[in-house]
């Protein structure tokens, strides 16, 4: 083996190194966000907060006495810390600065099935992007609220047909945060939460 290969190879395993390390997904900053807490609400019960969403296609609601078909977007909230990727060494730790902290300004989110079948707006609702403001604090936590499930998703194939099939999707929701810190380095962060959806029972009205 040449030392040209020898090097294209050790170059090629870095590489392969770096692209599955987390804190290296998330740029020069130096510092690493963490997702602490991934949590959704139906928006047929928007203060019932769980691990998993159970997102109903369409809701009977009862308005002046008469049941109602309506449509909800569904909801979720996010927790966030931070810390420096370089704690520092056993009695000289490092601290981090008002520069560290980390504002984020948009979202995707990106929906697949665990069968393989992703073919958006066949098998899973289209991906969307949106904006959100919030900035993690150098010290503890911060938590924002954002849409997981628009109205429009509702009303598109293939989460529309379940209004009459009886059958359900589970999926998972990935959820991809963009910012950056201080001092302009761009940072991403992922959380997955699952998703069914389907045309589950109705609150009491």
């Amino acid at each position: 083996m040449t030392t040209k290969s020898i090097t294209f190879t050790l170059l090629t395993s870095l590489s392969m190194m770096t692209a599955g390390c987390g804190v290296a997904q998330q740029g020069a900053s130096p510092v690493v966000v963490r997702i602490t807490k991934l949590e959704a609400a139906s928006g047929a019960r928007p203060d019932t907060f769980g691990g998993t969403l159970n997102s109903d296609v369409i809701t009977i609601v009862k308005r002046d006495n008469v049941n109602v078909s309506t449509i909800f977007d569904d909801f979720a909230r996010v927790e966030m810390a931070l810390a420096l990727k370089d704690a520092g060494a056993p009695g000289v730790t490092n601290a981090p600065s008002p520069t560290n902290t980390v504002t984020f300004t948009h979202f995707r989110v990106v929906y697949r099935r665990t069968d393989g079948h992703n073919i958006e707006g066949v098998d899973v609702p289209y991906g969307f992007d949106s904006g959100v403001t919030f900035s993690v604090p150098v010290d503890g936590t911060v938590t924002a609220s954002f849409e997981l499930v628009r109205h429009a998703a509702k009303e598109d194939a293939p989460l529309k047909a379940l209004q009459f099939s009886g059958q359900i999707i589970y999926t998972i929701a990935d959820v991809t945060f963009y910012g950056r810190d201080q001092t302009n380095h761009g940072i991403a962060v992922t959380g997955s939460i699952g998703v069914a959806f389907g045309n589950f029972g109705d609150p009491t009205a």
